[in-house]
């Protein structure tokens, strides 16, 4: 029996089969699930910022996509994973208030996803799914059994990636 594991916003969490992770409240965050085919080890991290340079709280890390991603490769890892074999999925980074006086915070979905893409790259792992960008929020689901994301959005409806 499977059971069903909440990733908080800030938050990351690692999960083997035939455990899902969620998130809610994706709107301007984004939303990575990391996918080990071989293990089924799946990561999920809820991330509120692009960089860690942008606040320096300690204990933050999973706060933002430079950090945040590298220790969730770092927590699959450890439980069996093998990092060339990881494979992403990444929702979220949605505009959801029109910003007419503060550009940078406006536009904080798109460098959230912009940060992402780039974290990944770095680390040399492909996204082979992605729902990002638009104007509404999406709750995430992540099966670590399929690898299957499930998009949920009250505006939208829900689909599968």
């Amino acid at each position: 029996m499977s059971k069903t594991v909440t990733v908080g916003i800030s938050d990351l969490n690692v999960v083997r089969s035939p455990d899902v992770l969620v998130t809610y409240a994706l709107g301007s965050c984004a939303g990575i699930c990391l996918y080990d085919p071989v293990t089924h080890i799946a990561g999920m991290s809820h991330i509120m910022l692009p960089s860690s340079g942008m606040a320096h709280a300690a204990g933050q890390e999973y706060r933002f996509a430079d950090t945040g991603i590298v220790a969730l490769v770092k927590k699959m890892t450890s439980m069996g994973a093998n990092p060339s074999r990881l494979k992403a999925k990444i929702a979220g980074g949605a505009q959801m208030f029109a910003c007419v006086n503060n550009k940078e915070l406006g536009n904080i979905g798109a460098r959230n996803v912009i940060a992402v893409k780039e974290t990944l790259a770095k680390l040399r792992i492909p996204i082979i799914a992605e729902d990002t960008g638009k104007d509404y929020g999406r709750t995430l689901y992540f099966y670590a059994e399929t690898g299957l994301m499930k998009v949920k959005s009250a505006k939208q409806g829900e689909w599968i990636w």
